[in-house]
């Protein structure tokens, strides 16, 4: 009996070891297993599905797949919240494939704000380069870390957890963000409430945020699905 349970002690250490050396490659996307594996964006048109892009064939890929200029100029902050996201992810950048970062460029309006959402595959780190920002983000025990970041300094956001930038001046503001994935995915607490299609019973909406159902209906009609910006 003492050599089973001896046995079973060892067999358990064992799994948590394994355990613990797996965990560093849950903070990021999978490892790659070539030098580059460039997106082909053609082969969505096929059946063919994995988890991310399928590779180019490595005489087909040129300097191109690995440049982009979409960050250098700024977005169209003319908008309902003041602020606009440019995206250089895998969508857009096809020599990312595989290779686990990607970045953002955010714009915001005078007073103009990134409302609260999430990024499920991915920790964000901003870098500001021009205003100052008053930015936050909410932990699982709804506890807010939240401070006023300026020019030239760094925020970081904990992947998964709701977080917000809003310009504190009257002059527009710009950040990069860095993601630890080539395609960080993004949820508007907002849009994916009271933008849903199908949408979201207003029963449910009405009793989560102790409100009637007329002014659920009434948020609902300022996220139309699919949304107007």
């Amino acid at each position: 009996m003492a050599k089973v349970a001896s046995s079973s002690l060892v067999a358990a250490a064992f799994a948590g070891l394994l355990l613990a050396l797996a965990a560093p490659s849950l903070a990021g996307d999978p490892d790659m297993l070539q030098d580059f594996c460039v997106a082909d964006y053609k082969s969505l048109q096929g059946p063919l599905r994995v988890n991310g892009f399928p590779c180019k064939r490595p005489e087909n890929v040129t300097a191109n797949d690995f440049f982009s200029n979409a960050l250098a100029s700024p977005g169209n902050t003319g908008n309902a919240v003041g602020s606009a996201v440019t995206a250089a992810n895998v969508e857009t950048l096809p020599g990312l494939n595989t290779l686990g970062v990607s970045l953002a460029r955010i714009d915001y309006a005078p007073w103009g704000v990134n409302p609260p959402h999430t990024h499920p595959r991915a920790t964000e780190v901003i870098f500001v380069l021009e205003g100052s920002l008053d930015v936050g983000f909410l932990t699982t025990a709804n506890r807010l870390y939240a401070r006023t970041v300026c020019k030239g300094e760094v925020f970081v956001f904990p992947r998964g957890l709701v977080h917000f930038q809003k310009n504190n001046g009257d002059t527009p503001a710009a950040v990069i963000s860095a993601f630890n994935s080539q395609l960080q995915g993004t949820q508007g607490v907002a849009e994916t409430l009271f933008g849903a299609s199908p949408a979201v019973p207003t029963d449910v909406l009405a009793r989560a945020f102790q409100i009637d159902a007329g002014l659920v209906e009434a948020i609902k009609y300022k996220f139309p699905f699919p949304p107007k910006y």
